[in-house]
């Protein structure tokens, strides 16, 4: 027989989608997309209503940020059950800041025999070093650099203060790279903190309060005026405002590369329902805002502004997301598991074609990182990276798959019309409904295409 693997059903591509199409495997590839009878396989399966989109590539992923809590051999496994078949994962590791080509190599030998997906990497600066290791990390094989307008934590987490950026963004430019930044306005941050903390408010609402959206706003500003002028692509990690993604289209307009990424939880979650129920497990940077602001950034998708989704997953220890005191918890929650039938819900709800499920979950991603030469797309001779949702209703909860290093998600409880019900990395099964199959170390490195090649070297 000619194909492995051979799966019928809703074939989701970024520009169209094929009702009964077919996607056939060979040899871990994709080899053949269709309409129509499907060929013959070793493997074949018609799925008849069932959703065939492109495996997930989550763009932000902090796998380490608290020791001994997650690492990856729980945010793959999540990853596996969602339908996310490549992880990128963020350099701010508790206890290793990766900032050099040995903290590259060290990582990589740490998560290669734990992963049960592909992941790649983010790399940053120590900002007492500044860029002289932007380029060893480069040919480490890091696939994008990540830097913050705000410090959460000075070793960990650090500010890169505008000067230094600039010459952070000046250094990447060359290599063809994207520098991502955290978007908050230090200054304003820590004086509307200190007027909220005079104020005497502590619960759900002071969060919110001391990052109003100016704070997000004047730090794109800066952020795509960085890029502007070093000529350097500039990539704002998320934005929890439409006002955000209007900014980086003028940059755009004014032929600048200025994109924007929207976590799944500024398009699920809002501040007067879920945060005022959830309190810390709902608290993220930027904060989750008002519901009128969730359906503007449905909007901003339907337009084509948004450029990537992802999850900003990290799973912290619920002692750190329940203090009542909303300031003193810890900021962000997991998503892995649920991105992408969140994503599909969200959308077919208010008409938005699915196509842009493959768009800003797979192909844009793959094309961000320089990894569509391999990654991304249901097209021939790329991996057959493959996620199927089937039309049956599930209500979700983190602690019933079994999948999840920690029980709670801001998500519980969310009733889902599709459910992931299988996940294929390069043409094997890495997941089953809810059962991971992958054994750890399934996952491999992946890097970017290198900006030139010659005589066969890398450049």
């Amino acid at each position: 027989m000619d194909f492995d693997l051979v799966l019928q059903g809703t074939v989701v591509l970024p520009d169209r989608i094929l009702d009964e199409g077919y996607v056939a495997v060979r040899d871990g590839k994709i080899a053949e997309v269709g309409l129509g009878v499907p060929p013959a396989g070793r493997e074949r399966h018609l799925l008849g209503k069932a959703l065939i989109l492109p495996g997930a590539i989550d763009a932000q992923v902090h796998s380490l940020s608290q020791k001994d809590q997650e690492d990856f051999l729980w945010s793959t496994r999540s990853a596996a059950a969602g339908g996310v078949t490549v992880i990128v994962d963020m350099p701010y590791d508790e206890g290793n800041l990766v900032c050099s080509a040995a903290a590259v190599k060290r990582k990589i030998d740490h998560a290669g025999p734990q992963a049960r997906v592909d992941f790649a990497l983010y790399g940053t600066v120590d900002p007492e070093e500044g860029p002289a290791r932007i380029r060893e990390m480069v040919e480490a094989g890091v696939a994008a650099f990540k830097f913050s307008t705000f410090g959460t934590d000075p070793k960990r987490f650090p500010r890169i203060p505008p000067a230094l950026l600039d010459a952070c963004f000046a250094a990447i430019a060359p290599t063809g790279l994207t520098a991502g930044v955290h978007n908050e306005d230090d200054e304003a941050v820590r004086t509307y903190m200190e007027q909220v903390k005079a104020s005497g408010i502590s619960d759900w609402r002071a969060h919110g309060l001391s990052r109003p959206p100016i704070t997000e706003l004047l730090a794109m500003h800066t952020i795509f005026e960085t890029g502007a002028h070093t000529g350097c692509p500039a990539h704002v990690v998320h934005c929890s405002l439409g006002r955000g993604y209007d900014i980086a289209r003028a940059y755009r307009r004014d032929g600048f590369a200025a994109t924007v990424e929207c976590c799944i939880h500024y398009l699920t979650l809002d501040e007067e329902n879920d945060v005022k129920r959830l309190g810390g497990k709902a608290k993220i940077n930027p904060p989750v805002r008002p519901r009128a602001e969730v359906e503007t950034l449905w909007r901003k998708v339907a337009e084509g502004d948004v450029w990537l989704v992802s999850t900003d997953h990290v799973s912290w220890s619920e002692n750190r997301k329940t203090n009542p005191d909303m300031l003193a918890n810890a900021s962000g929650v997991p998503g892995l598991e649920v991105m992408v039938p969140l994503f599909v819900k969200g959308a077919t709800e208010r008409g938005i074609p699915l196509t842009w499920a493959a768009r800003l979950m797979a192909e844009n991603p793959a094309k961000h990182f320089r990894l569509d030469h391999i990654k991304g797309a249901l097209t021939p001779g790329k991996d057959a990276d493959i996620v199927v949702l089937e039309p049956r209703e599930s209500v979700y909860d983190a602690s019933a798959s079994g999948n999840n290093v920690v029980g709670w998600s801001p998500y519980n409880g969310i009733r889902l019309p599709w459910t992931v019900s299988a996940t294929y990395l390069r043409g094997e099964k890495i997941a089953e409904g809810a059962k991971v199959l992958a054994e750890p170390g399934t996952g491999r490195f992946v890097r970017p295409l290198p900006r030139q090649v010659i005589a066969g070297a890398e450049a």
